[in-house]
């Protein structure tokens, strides 16, 4: 006997599913909105890849999108790799959390901010995320060819792979 899942349990289950998906992409872009309502994309390295629905970042504190984010900080990311694709709706803000920059610092943030953690300019920032989308292709490129194929053969729709929306 199958037991039925629940509306939280499948929830969790989703979350789960984003969580993998993105925990082994470390730069996504970043996209803010600009003075002009323009929308404005940038590659960021993620510095937590245990997805918990936070992102981090770091970035100089009188850099452009800083100044973005004070203005609006309704973001997006998006996170990719060649077979799956994940767009994050959040908000984001600054953080000043001496701790959590010591905690998030590594080689790679020194080979961009090579200042220190403790420079003044140095600035966190944390996108809490709203909702996600995700589109996964289990088994790759392959997988892809394979259900293209089928899908020119029987005249069906093509059937890419796993899609989902989580709200969270």
């Amino acid at each position: 006997m199958t037991k039925a899942t629940t509306g939280a349990e499948a929830h969790d289950d989703e979350v789960r599913k984003l969580a993998g998906l993105a925990s082994d992409i470390r730069v996504g872009m970043l996209t803010t909105i600009d003075e002009s309502g323009r929308l404005i994309s940038r590659p960021m390295a993620q510095q937590e890849v245990e997805f918990d629905g936070d992102l981090w970042f770091f970035a100089e504190r009188d850099s452009r999108k800083v100044a973005h984010i004070a203005a609006v900080p309704e973001v997006g990311v998006t996170l990719t790799t060649k077979d799956k694709w994940i767009s994050i709706y959040g908000t984001a803000e600054l953080v000043d959390d001496p701790a959590k920059t010591r905690e998030l610092w590594n080689g790679w943030v020194e080979a961009w901010l090579p200042q220190g953690p403790e420079d003044p300019n140095v600035a966190l920032i944390k996108v809490t995320a709203r909702s996600a989308e995700y589109w996964d292709t289990p088994g790759g490129r392959i997988a892809s060819v394979l259900s293209f194929a089928k899908s020119k053969i029987s005249g069906e729709r093509y059937d890419g792979g796993d899609h989902g929306t989580v709200e969270l």
